[in-house]
């Protein structure tokens, strides 16, 4: 449960974000030939400036074509310039509706994790119901009491959180 919180944690800080850092281009995947990679595999990703981030592909330049693509549909509002195997990607000036976007990008990041943390919780109780023959029945209603107050907490720490990024954002 705690893994589901620092992978909402780090969404946040990655992708959920006013501010630019070269990381947040990490994450995207790039569909090629030979497979999907991350961005930051099959090129050397740097900040030129606060409005400019860099995407260098001479490593791989035959992939260059399916980066821009990834870059476009990441669901950034991004819009990648080609400079032979450099790609410049622009950043563009924060407007209320951009905000917005973000809010709403937290929010589903947010549903995710609640999502992944009832599919913990439920594989915990599963396993639990596989030890009744070694437990009384007592142990295991308690353990399933601490299971639950657990996910429920897990899950107000997550709302907190998203509360805590949707002020950030919005201002």
């Amino acid at each position: 449960m705690k893994s589901v919180l620092e992978a909402l944690k780090d969404t946040f800080n990655k992708t959920v974000s006013i501010r630019t850092a070269p990381g947040s281009l990490d994450h995207i995947t790039v569909v090629t030939a030979e497979g999907n990679f991350a961005l930051n595999q099959i090129g050397q990703i740097s900040m030129k400036s606060p409005q400019l981030i860099l995407v260098n592909m001479a490593s791989f330049p035959e992939c260059t074509a399916a980066a821009i693509k990834a870059i476009r549909e990441s669901g950034m509002n991004l819009n990648p310039e080609m400079e032979g195997t450099l790609i410049r990607v622009p950043i563009p000036k924060v407007t209320r509706e951009h905000r917005e976007m973000l809010v709403k990008l937290a929010k589903q990041n947010t549903n995710k994790a609640k999502d992944s943390l009832r599919k913990v919780r439920s594989n915990a109780m599963n396993q639990l119901k596989k030890s009744k023959d070694k437990a009384s029945e007592d142990t295991i209603r308690l353990i399933e009491k601490q299971i639950s107050q657990m996910a429920d907490d897990t899950v107000a720490e997550l709302d907190r959180h998203l509360a805590v990024k949707t002020k950030e954002l919005l201002g």
